[in-house]
């Protein structure tokens, strides 16, 4: 598989991503944990279906000595043991989060649920999170970066 558009050797593209990774900065600094960030960066890569993404994250998350488990169950985690409340109401604002076009939106039980475990800054992150890797999936998917050839550390 070939990409459509070599996105990030393109002056637009390059511009646009060093944007996105100074907001990937900002979000890496708010203490939000890391499981939580593979959880959400993982979930959000499976829905938008961006293989280059899920790639790396996966592979990160591994690296970093998550349980491969815990990983295969994502997808599934509304019928998993294997998360915590935390990190079930992350996945849940997450899907609503990523999935805002399939009408509902973020609704108010979502919201209440990642509120009871995150305090305003690690919100704002979950947030952040959230529409910064929508943004990633959206252009790998669009040009159909090919995923499979990550290496874990590469870009951070």
């Amino acid at each position: 598989m070939k990409a459509r558009l070599d996105y990030y050797s393109n002056p637009v593209g390059a511009k646009f991503q060093k944007g996105l990774n100074s907001a990937a900065r900002a979000v890496a600094e708010a203490a939000l944990p890391d499981a939580i960030g593979a959880l959400v960066t993982i979930r959000s890569s499976q829905i938008n279906g961006c293989g280059v993404c899920l790639d790396m994250h996966t592979k990160d998350a591994v690296h970093a000595g998550e349980d491969p488990v815990r990983l295969a169950m994502i997808a599934a985690w509304r019928d998993a043991t294997v998360f915590t409340g935390a990190e079930r109401a992350a996945l849940a604002l997450t899907e609503a989060g990523t999935r805002l076009a399939d009408g509902e939106g973020v609704r108010d039980d979502v919201w209440e649920a990642a509120r009871e475990h995150f305090d305003d800054d690690r919100l704002a992150a979950l947030v952040s999170l959230i529409a910064l890797i929508n943004a990633y999936n959206r252009m790998n998917a669009i040009t159909r970066l090919p995923g499979g050839e990550y290496v874990p550390g590469r870009w951070g």
